[in-house]
């Protein structure tokens, strides 16, 4: 339980501060600081329109206690298999030998007594479930030291595989992300996660302008401006990037919700210090987890999921693929990027 809460509450910070760009990037990109949700609501579904304009008013007041949750040593210290081989494609062996694809584990007398031994108390294996992680072991991570940047990897070619054999694609499917059926629904949140990524990639080149830091010679992504409107403008290569990536936020809302009474648990049960249950308490009262417009989205994977034999019937489909969105994060070559798109793929598969 503690490592799909865990890659829930980071996917929905990834999330939440992905909406928040700086003021020099903002302006460059808008007419206005508003212009960005404007441009949105003109494109993106009805339905949605209200749970997009109460994260846009209240994402402001979470994002900074998901922030202080990961700050948190319950939160932070991820034990992940490093060491995985790709399955998905023949792949030459790619180093980075950049210092920002790098990331070591902490020594191992540095993780407390209380997180391995939840840890392993918790390492349950479900046959049919629908997340799969890696077992714990004695190499863990500190987020906080390794948090997600720009390093100037190119993971298109897992992406393309992703979108293009693992996502959904049959007759079913009039319009790959607002068809009137589930597995739309599952491309949408899988686009909306890749958007999240873009995000912070934009994110990442504007910081290192910001600071003054020089790219690498080979680096082709230098200008914010250029990669926005690349990556998740309306005019860029998925029109639906900004929708999706609302859609997927509000999938891992709900997903927090309605976990709300048994992480509550959790936090009775004495298995967290004293900083992390008052942080998590604190993530759990927040307003934005109770907005009814922000169960739209699952509302509507939910009614497209059950409303007849045929799609109960399919879900199965939709369960090994999001295994399978864990599983391909092996073939991803930047050490750093790997860790975060396996946290991603787990919070992901934890919204279903």
């Amino acid at each position: 339980m503690k490592y799909l809460a865990f890659s829930s509450f980071f996917l929905a910070l990834e999330y939440g501060t992905a909406f928040i760009l700086p003021s020099t990037t903002r302006s460059a990109y808008f007419r206005s600081p508003s212009a960005v949700t404007t441009s949105l609501q003109s494109s993106a579904t009805e339905e949605l329109t209200p749970g997009i304009e109460a994260i846009n008013s209240m994402n402001s007041d979470i994002e900074p206690l998901l922030s202080e949750l990961r700050e948190q040593e319950y939160f932070r210290l991820y034990s992940v298999d490093m060491l995985g081989s790709c399955e998905y494609m023949p792949q030459e062996l790619f180093e980075c030998y950049s210092e920002t694809c790098e990331i070591y584990p902490i020594d191992e007398e540095e993780v407390p007594e209380r997180v391995a031994a939840v840890d392993m108390a918790e390492h349950e294996f479900e046959l049919d479930g629908w997340a799969r992680w890696d077992m714990p072991s004695e190499d863990y991570y500190d987020i906080t030291q390794f948090p997600e940047e720009f390093t100037g990897y190119d993971g298109s070619e897992v992406w393309t595989f992703i979108h293009n054999r693992i996502a959904f694609h049959d007759d079913s499917i009039t319009d790959e992300y607002n068809a009137d059926n589930w597995k739309a629904d599952f491309n949408k949140a899988v686009s909306g996660l890749h958007s999240c990524i873009s995000a912070q990639i934009v994110r990442g080149i504007e910081k290192k302008i910001a600071q003054g830091e020089d790219f690498d010679e080979d680096c082709e992504w230098t200008d914010p401006k250029v990669e926005f409107e690349r990556r998740l403008s309306e005019n860029g290569e998925t029109p639906q990037a900004l929708e999706n990536l609302f859609f997927g936020y509000m999938l891992l809302l709900s997903a927090v919700r309605v976990a709300k009474d048994r992480l509550v648990e959790d936090c009775d049960s004495g298995k967290m210090d004293d900083g992390a249950t008052e942080a998590l308490r604190n993530v759990l009262t927040s307003p934005l987890l109770d907005e009814p417009n922000i169960k739209v989205a699952s509302r509507k994977l939910h009614d497209h999921a059950v409303r007849d034999e045929e799609s109960v019937n399919a879900l199965w489909e939709a369960r090994l693929r999001t295994r399978e969105m864990f599983r391909i994060m092996n073939c991803v070559q930047c050490n750093k990027c790997r860790l975060h798109g396996k946290i991603g793929a787990m919070g992901l598969s934890t919204a279903f």
